[in-house]
């Protein structure tokens, strides 16, 4: 999604053009009133095992939000593949929801457009008020220093899920750092079995584009200066891409064909099915692991790595946040449903089946019955993450350099070999795109 788009948008807004939003009551004003006939149109993202999981979980919430306060609630979940494009389409074209799950790394972006509600003073207050969540989670909200113009709604950790009877046959300890981690990966490696040690969503572009920025932060580097310019070519930035690559290159602990892996569920589901030892995911993996016949108790979580020396970084902030569309004609309305999903009692409903960190504060992990795990990704959550980069460029950033990673997984996959100075050459090519798009 490119930020001159979201900029048209925003400009087209500010020429006064009605942006109607779809679904929404037009005979509701912005009063909110007693809601009775109000109808607001909430785009969910894909959180559960498929569109269908999430509509079976999410209708009886937005029912008794409804018995509530008479708000009905026309839901709509959208893949993650389309669910950027819809936004951005929504902006441009004015048919937009009132309310939206946005990745919470978009979040400046987003706000660039000056298409959504900021959750200043009075509307932060309509929710419950800043205090009430998370620091590390609030911060994903839009740029440092702004009224946010999004609220977090499920906080999400990456975490090395390893199988426990693999490295118990294999005499191995879950692995403290980089170095340990591809040496259990080799000795668990067997390709004429076509045994693997890890699996990777090498296809994915999101997927790439986070080890990216991990791997980078583990090393020292950032992406953007203190004035939002990219610095993708950085050492520390191309030594990280180059020791992601590298599982599937030197190491070759990764199946070449993980090339073709679009999205994170192929490789969780090569772990749940025991085809390999490891994968790097998020908290709400569990869910497919566990719908792929793994029991809970056959595999451990630990941090993801860093190299010896390296910085703890584990995993970006990554979740889900709120957002409401400025234009929406239902703001009061719109607001107390935000408070709704972001209440103690809505968010403890949505934590397991979704597989969730908690985003307020105090509040406890149910996503799994193991203790450990859940204390070992709240821990990785709150102290071992680190933002993606809060510029507006951050969608551009994770275009061109996911997109380039892409690239160099395929031509690893058909028997290339990619040097730092390659890793360099792309950094540079998608960092001149970025600062001519800024």
């Amino acid at each position: 999604m490119r930020l001159r788009s979201f900029v048209a948008a925003a400009a087209v807004t500010a020429l006064g053009i009605s942006l109607a939003a779809c679904g929404g009551s037009d005979s509701g004003d912005s009063s909110g009133g007693s809601g009775g006939d109000q109808t607001l149109t909430y785009w969910a993202s894909n959180q559960g095992t498929s569109l269908d999981n999430d509509k079976q979980v999410l209708t009886p919430v937005l029912e008794k939000f409804t018995k509530d306060t008479g708000i009905k609630v026309n839901l709509e979940v959208i893949g993650w593949n389309d669910l950027q494009t819809r936004i951005q389409t929504a902006i441009t074209s004015g048919q937009s929801p009132d309310v939206v799950n946005i990745g919470n790394t978009w979040a400046a972006s987003l706000q660039a457009t000056e298409a959504f509600l900021p959750f200043d003073g009075d509307a932060m207050s309509a929710i419950g008020g800043k205090d009430k969540f998370v620091p590390t989670a609030l911060a994903t909200g839009g740029k440092e220093g702004t009224d946010p113009t999004s609220v977090p709604l499920y906080g999400l950790a990456y975490g090395l899920y390893y199988n426990k009877a693999m490295f118990a046959a294999a005499g191995l300890q879950p692995p403290t750092t980089w170095e340990e981690m591809v040496t259990a990966a080799q000795k668990l490696t067997n390709p004429a079995k076509k045994q693997w040690g890890m699996a990777l969503a090498a296809g994915s572009y999101t997927e790439n584009v986070h080890f990216a920025f991990i791997n980078g932060a583990q090393n020292g580097a950032d992406w953007f200066d203190a004035q939002g310019k990219p610095t993708f070519t950085s050492d520390g930035n191309v030594q990280g891409v180059l020791r992601y690559l590298d599982l599937m290159q030197k190491d070759k602990v990764a199946n070449p064909s993980n090339a073709q892996y679009d999205n994170g569920t192929k490789s969780v589901n090569d772990f749940a099915t025991k085809k390999v030892a490891m994968v790097i995911n998020q908290n709400n993996a569990d869910s497919s692991i566990v719908a792929n016949g793994m029991k809970a108790g056959e595999y451990g979580v630990v941090p993801f790595p860093a190299p010896s020396g390296g910085k703890q970084v584990a995993s970006h902030v990554a979740g889900i946040n709120l957002s409401i569309f400025k234009n929406t004609k239902n703001k009061d309305a719109a607001l107390k449903f935000v408070k709704y999903m972001t209440d103690p009692a809505t968010q403890t409903t949505l934590g397991k089946p979704f597989s969730s960190l908690p985003v307020l504060k105090d509040a406890k992990p149910v996503f799994t019955t193991d203790a450990a795990e859940a204390a070992t990704f709240q821990d990785i959550y709150n102290t071992k993450s680190k933002p993606l980069p809060l510029v507006p460029a951050e969608d551009q950033f994770e275009s061109t350099v996911g997109k380039a990673m892409n690239g160099l997984f395929a031509k690893i996959a058909t028997g290339g070999t990619v040097t730092a100075d390659e890793v360099k050459s792309v950094l540079k090519t998608a960092e001149d795109q970025v600062a001519a798009g800024s």
